[in-house]
């Protein structure tokens, strides 16, 4: 099988100007293709991706948490995560929840409906995984980790 060059995907009539732009590009393009085939398997279930991955967030937690830690663990950064809050506190799948301690300190809460969606979702979700990745052998998949986790290592964060 060959693999499509990222030239000849947008059509370009000259090459890039340096690797460094073509690789950026091809993790730009990259993104956008997953991102498009998860979006499509989320709205099945009432989702947006964001909103998906702030209900994985408080599952893995498994306890309510304050919204800025939330926000401060999204895979994406999140402008609007209170209008998300919002959103997902109307379908159901959280609950707000007000310190006792200090009544500024707003926790979200998965609802028995979260759980219940994010469970309906695991099986199919990994199935996706296996369709978008399944072409690559473990050694490669590790590879790719690996070189992407050393592309985001300047901005990580220290914690």
């Amino acid at each position: 099988m060959t693999t499509p060059k990222l030239e000849h995907e947008l059509k370009k009539k000259r090459p890039f100007e340096s690797s460094h732009q073509e690789a950026a590009l091809s993790m730009i393009r990259t993104s956008d293709q997953l991102q498009i085939q998860f979006a499509r398997l989320f709205r099945k279930y009432g989702l947006t991706p964001s909103q998906y991955n702030i209900l994985r967030i408080l599952r893995g937690e498994g306890k309510p948490l304050p919204i800025l830690e939330i926000a401060s663990r999204t895979i994406a950064v999140v402008p609007g995560i209170t209008g998300l809050i919002d959103r997902l506190e109307r379908a159901g799948f959280v609950n707000r929840l007000r310190c006792d301690k200090d009544r500024r300190v707003i926790y979200v809460a998965l609802t028995d409906q979260g759980m219940i969606t994010l469970a309906k979702l695991d099986e199919p979700l990994d199935g996706l995984h296996r369709e978008l990745l399944g072409h690559l052998s473990q050694g490669e998949l590790k590879e790719l980790i690996q070189l992407l986790e050393k592309v985001r290592a300047p901005w990580a964060k220290e914690d």
